[in-house]
């Protein structure tokens, strides 16, 4: 198995861990039948992917064997934000048929942490993740770890999430605070339900400072099934 390294991931402080934490947990809470589960958002620049990673690294803080995906096949910025070096195969050479499920793996330096990149970008993101080899690698995965995460595009952009949420037990959406219409979340909302997957909820990102409220932010309060976490702005 290749073994891979993330030279530049976010450091968080205490607000950010917490926020983290109390998410996990929520998901926790959510039932011992939610292990695969989806993150997405309305538009490009909401911060799903660095919720997405940073969600796979709360689960592995707790011992939990976690795997991310980057289904992101129509424009990944991972490698790049990160400085990840040494990637051979992707997800898109596995469900083309040109690797192994092995060779697509990779572990990272992050203790209980895997990874599969997104690979080059190929000329039919939908169909590939519609395939049986998709369906076949979320069995593969259901059987090696304990939680699966994965970064689907925008769904206000195209229609992979929707695809890749069949395979799911439960998507949660990122939005932006403060940037996205009740009625275009409202659209994507019904995107996602169309899909029969369990709507976890709503990850409320790049929440202000402020000076007063619990731990003197505003970062996690809890409504039903809506979720907030502070970061620092960091784009998709």
């Amino acid at each position: 198995m290749n073994k891979i390294t993330f030279d530049k991931l976010d450091k968080m402080d205490f607000r950010s861990n917490e926020a983290y934490k109390i998410l996990r947990t929520n998901i926790l809470f959510s039932g011992s039948k939610i292990k695969a589960i989806g993150l997405t958002s309305c538009i490009p620049g909401e911060g799903k992917t660095s919720v997405s990673i940073n969600l796979a690294r709360a689960f592995a803080d707790i011992g939990k064997k976690v795997v991310f995906i980057n289904a992101d096949m129509r424009k990944s910025v991972m490698a790049g934000r990160y400085h990840i070096k040494n990637i051979e195969n992707g997800l898109s050479h596995y469900l083309s048929g040109q690797c192994l499920y092995e060779e697509c793996l990779c572990e990272t330096n992050i203790e209980n942490l895997y990874f599969i990149d997104a690979g080059p970008v190929p000329p039919n993101p939908a169909e590939l993740l519609g395939s049986e080899q998709f369906a076949e690698l979320m069995v593969n995965c259901r059987r090696d770890f304990d939680y699966i995460i994965i970064d689907t595009p925008p769904l206000g952009s195209v229609i992979d999430s929707a695809i890749v949420a069949k395979q799911l037990d439960g998507v949660a959406l990122v939005m932006e605070n403060n940037k996205i219409s009740y009625k275009f979340a409202q659209k994507v909302k019904e995107q996602l339900e169309q899909s029969n997957c369990r709507i976890l909820g709503v990850i409320i990102n790049k929440v202000e400072s402020g000076k007063k409220g619990y731990y003197g932010k505003y970062y996690g309060k809890y409504y039903g099934k809506y979720y907030g976490v502070y970061n620092n702005g960091d784009e998709d």
